[in-house]
């Protein structure tokens, strides 16, 4: 096909969509199943209801060829594991009695059984089900929901193509089960898992799909030689076989590397490839290969994790390089847009001149078939939209809203000696201990307390104008009561104030802080029915006046026992935000640390002797390919330092980590510089315990005893059988006690009774160290 007739082919596409709804539906129905008052075929119907407007969306924005199958009611790689049989031995019973209540108890466990682990999809905040594999795994087709799913789709007269994770990512994101060698390898299940693939392929051939998507954003990571081979083998059989649907591999996340030539020989139809930041190198090493002669490319122009509107020149001058390279090229974005939010039309409180430089899912197809208009009928087709999509540019380059001298300047005139502490951590661990007073094992918890909905209406209460500031400071005031009284009685050592004054540990701040915007709308999945509204980072960041002081200060003057103030760090401000794309992502994090220096200092000028500065996104923005993350974790672990370090030596720092595969950010944690770090390890069995003995990490860790993203309420003898082992790692005069989490969105039944339970392991454990001392 000449370069002329593949332009005039391009079609417009999207790899998924976001699941909630506008008011999200999805939420209020699955969590109502939870609680009873949905019954499974209203479930169902809210669902159905769900992906029939997503699609009508997406041909109405001008979408040529939808996906189905992306829709999930939980997560899309647990669907996954539903769909090849990899039900864990201990849900099997459940599942085999009820599929939809077995399938829930995997995700979020029961009081008999633990949920599957649960951790960062690549560097998103999104989360997803790891699967469990062992050597007796055995693999079988169930391709129900996938089936139906593209029938759904076909029956309204679209043309739809399914979505799976490929075989290869699966596998990959997989660990070995419980009671299984830690250096198991999934991968070598291939060969046991293709030909259920293969069998699934078929039936979705024969349901009628012409095209099946198979998503592998784990080729854009370093990949060895051997996990190379598999990928080329996986395709060779999957390609070879005779009664298949064609094959779209997509990758996303950035560049594939040595994966592209071994995606580009294989016999599938075509490659769906991230254009987009750093993975533009896509396209030079797509020419360097060959291109993909007789086959579809699917170029993915338009960023799939960002909100900012598409540069319509720029993507068209990449397409038209792209032509000669494929039988077909078609336009997308670069990966799914279920991480941005819906519709940035909703969002009427957002100063008109920024709204016109935002694009969220429904804006960003719209970009998508404006630009395969475009590249098939050339840019007179689209003139208007040029027009527009300049001035929009332009108005945000030249905007006084982006640049503030002062903050500018203040950044310019930081030195090394501003990230250091004023002495080494084996030197200020006396004055903090002397200080503090704490117990061997002392007990904490990471920050939030339930989100009543007492609290959420005190808050509506207050936007709606039916109570006023001084009402509502009293409702704070009582809750911040309650928590003190009830953390005093269960004997935690070092308290939290509970932040019920807080929506979210991102966007409380955000708006507070100049330079960021915040939606009422745009809500982006986290995990399951967890939704969160990342911030839009659109200018220079400052601090015009203390954000926490008040309620932490209020909070210590009720206890004689330390009351830690607690701060989201300016790494995870910056990756649970939509980030500004015009300057680099290390000039906006020393701009961030700098504003919550500030409250630091603020914070210990009042007499705050444990201040934690949570980081749970450290290890999730760290690049795909390691050859990125030195240059990331410096400016990652400066911004930290920065935040934290002009406090005195008796102050003691913390910092949280959650959710995250930590081993090989261990250096990076050292690095921080902090006296006490907490982390996720309840449903890794204190995994990132051994990770940082390994590691010889020299400071305080309390690694997580009690999983919150699970409604079960541990028991005593489970917290005190993980406080072992997390003491075969850490000893005890350096290893603290906490759960996993925050606690926002845990009821208050489960998180008294699991924190009563908690405490009581550390006192266990602490009268057995002082027996075995004597």
């Amino acid at each position: 096909m000449t370069a002329k007739s593949a332009a005039a082919a391009a079609r417009a596409t999207v790899y998924g969509y976001p699941r909630q709804g506008r008011n999200r539906e999805l939420k209020k129905a699955v969590e109502g199943y939870w609680k009873g008052r949905v019954g499974a075929d209203a479930l169902d119907r809210t669902a159905g209801e769900l992906r029939r407007s997503n699609w009508r969306s997406l041909i109405d924005a001008g979408i040529h060829e939808v996906p189905s199958g992306d829709f999930s009611y939980y997560d899309h790689v647990l669907d996954t594991s539903v769909m090849v049989g990899a039900v864990p031995e201990r849900h099997r019973a459940a599942v085999a009695a009820d599929a939809l209540d077995g399938y829930f108890a995997m995700a979020r466990g029961t009081q008999e059984v633990a949920p599957l682990e649960m951790t960062k999809w690549f560097d998103t905040n999104y989360h997803y089900l790891v699967p469990e594999l062992g050597p007796d795994t055995v693999f079988s087709a169930d391709p129900a929901k996938q089936l139906a799913e593209f029938r759904e789709a076909l029956a309204l007269g679209l043309t739809a193509r399914p979505v799976l994770v490929g075989p290869l990512t699966y596998l990959l994101l997989a660990k070995p089960a419980p009671g299984v060698a830690a250096d198991f390898e999934p991968l070598t299940l291939l060969d046991r898992l293709l030909p259920v693939y293969a069998e699934i392929l078929a039936d979705l051939r024969a349901a009628g799909a012409d095209w099946v998507q198979l998503d592998e954003p784990s080729l854009v990571q370093d990949r060895t030689p051997a996990e190379l081979n598999a990928a080329a083998r996986a395709y060779r059989e999957l390609g070879g076989a005779t009664d298949r649907p064609k094959l779209l591999v997509a990758s996303y996340f950035g560049r594939l590397g040595d994966a592209l030539p071994v995606l580009a020989k294989a016999p599938v139809d075509g490659l769906a490839l991230d254009l987009t930041g750093s993975a533009a190198a896509n396209l030079d090493a797509l020419a360097a290969v060959g291109g993909l002669p007789g086959k579809r490319l699917v170029a993915g122009v338009v960023d799939g994790r960002n909100i900012w509107i598409n540069d319509y020149e720029k993507s068209l001058a990449t397409l038209g390089t792209l032509l000669g390279l494929a039988d077909r090229v078609d336009v997308s974005a670069s990966c799914s847009l279920l991480h941005v939010p819906l519709d940035a039309t909703a969002e009427t409180d957002i100063d008109p001149e920024i709204t016109r430089w935002l694009a969220f899912a429904r804006q960003k197809t719209e970009e998508i078939a404006v630009l395969a208009r475009g590249l098939g009928h050339g840019t007179d087709s689209i003139t208007a939209e040029l027009i527009t999509n300049r001035a929009a540019l332009a108005s945000r380059a030249g905007s006084a809203l982006t640049r503030d001298p002062a903050v500018r300047a203040r950044t310019a005139a930081v030195t090394d000696a501003d990230g250091r502490r004023s002495q080494p951590y084996t030197e200020r661990t006396t004055a903090q201990r002397a200080r503090l007073g704490l117990p061997p094992l002392p007990t904490t918890t990471i920050g939030s307390f339930p989100q009543t909905a007492e609290l959420r209406t005190a808050r509506a209460d207050l936007r709606g104008g039916r109570i006023d500031t001084a009402g509502y400071e009293e409702r704070i005031k009582e809750e911040i009561r309650e928590v003190l009284s009830f953390q005093e009685k269960a004997g935690l050592d070092v308290l939290v104030h509970g932040e019920p004054e807080r929506n979210d540990m991102v966007q409380y701040f955000a708006e507070r802080l100049t330079g960021y915007v915040a939606t009422t709308h745009g809500w982006v999945q986290s995990y399951g029915t967890r939704y969160v509204r990342p911030p839009v980072l659109a200018g220079d960041i400052s601090r015009p006046e203390p954000m926490t002081v008040r309620w932490t200060s209020y909070a210590q003057s009720l206890t004689g026992r330390p009351v830690k103030g607690m701060l989201t760090g300016p790494v995870t401000m910056l990756a649970w935000s939509f980030v500004r794309d015009d300057q680099p992502l290390a000039d906006t994090a020393r701009q961030v640390a700098l504003a919550l220096r500030d409250e630091v200092d603020d914070l210990e000028a009042a007499g705050t002797s444990v201040i934690q500065v949570d980081e749970p996104a450290l290890r999730e923005t760290l690049p795909p390919r390691s050859a990125d993350h030195a240059g990331y974790l410096a400016w990652a672990t400066e911004s930290f330092r920065l935040t934290t370090g002009g406090v005195r030596p008796d102050t003691q720092i913390h910092t949280h980590m959650c959710y995250a595969e930590f081993g090989d950010i261990v250096q990076a944690i050292d690095d921080l510089d902090a006296d006490v770090i907490s982390l996720e390890a309840a449903r890794s069995h204190m995994q990132v315990a051994r990770e940082l003995a390994a590691h010889g990490y020299p400071r305080e860790a309390g690694p997580g005893v009690y999983d919150i993203h699970s409604p079960r309420v541990p028991s005593t003898e489970e917290a005190t059988a993980l406080l072992r082992k997390g003491l075969e790692a850490i000893p005890a005069e350096r290893l603290w006690v906490n759960p996993d989490c925050g606690l926002k969105t845990r009821g208050w039944s489960e998180t008294r009774a699991s924190l009563e339970n908690m405490v009581a392991a550390a006192r266990e454990i602490r009268a057995s160290l002082a027996t075995d001392g004597s």
